[in-house]
């Protein structure tokens, strides 16, 4: 740990410090008896948009993949810069309309689920912890508005948030590393970079940050090929591993 020397912590948020799935589970289920029979598309033969759980799930997996195509198509230049509400708000569309509702109110409810995700239980705890030492910077393609309520709903504390909004791109977009890096005012070895998925870090460490993976069952995992500085359980063992006691 002495040659890891670092002044800031950046934090991806969705997956990392909150459980999307969570909540978009919860979202899709409250569609409830607004749930007509229908086929679910591009998810499976034989699919029913029945709320049990495997509906739910695959519900959830087409909004999920609508999602990561239409920021990669963004990110690929085959689509003009849109935030993440208005993603959200498609996603949602097309996930009732599997469902066999048509609703406008409750699209427009399913949408917020977005931003209504629990924190996982390390979270609240382990970034007050991590604050006793270090200015925390959130860094997330969730749009300003979304992060704003987002983080209130999860009880989310920083020094800084930063949305990729900012840079009107998606991570692993190097343009939204930089945000944090000219927030921080510090060169970008000494910044921490800590998430869930081995895909941001990846693409923060493009841009010379340091890397941390915490381990959440939602993320991705690193390939063996990565070579992140920190690999940590969770915020508790992030902290250990800093050499942070345990009342700080």
């Amino acid at each position: 740990m002495a040659e890891l020397k670092i002044d800031a912590l950046v934090f991806d948020v969705l997956g990392t410090l909150v459980d999307e799935p969570a909540g978009l589970r919860a979202g899709i289920r409250a569609l409830g008896p607004s749930a007509g029979p229908s086929a679910v598309p591009s998810v499976g033969p034989s699919a029913v948009p029945s709320l049990d759980a495997p509906g739910t799930e695959r519900l959830l997996l087409l909004w999920q993949r609508h999602i990561e195509r239409e920021q990669r198509r963004i990110l690929d230049g085959d689509r003009p810069y849109l935030p993440s509400d208005a993603l959200d708000r498609e996603a949602a569309r097309i996930v009732a309309e599997a469902a066999g509702v048509e609703d406008s109110a409750a699209v427009q409810e399913l949408a917020g689920a977005a931003r209504r995700l629990p924190p996982w239980p390390d979270t609240v705890a382990g970034l007050a912890r991590l604050a006793g030492r270090f200015p925390l910077i959130g860094l997330s393609n969730a749009s300003r508005t979304a992060l704003l309520e987002l983080n209130a709903h999860a009880g989310l504390r920083w020094h800084q948030a930063l949305s990729a909004e900012d840079a009107r791109a998606y991570k692993p977009d190097p343009a939204v590393y930089r945000l944090a890096v000219t927030v921080a005012g510090r060169p970008p070895e000494r910044l921490l970079m800590v998430a869930a998925h081995a895909w941001d870090l990846r693409g923060a460490q493009a841009l010379g940050l340091r890397t941390a993976y915490v381990a959440r069952p939602v993320g991705d995992p690193p390939a063996p090929s990565d070579r992140f500085d920190l690999y940590a359980e969770d915020l508790a063992d992030l902290a250990r591993q800093l050499e942070l006691p345990r009342g700080v």
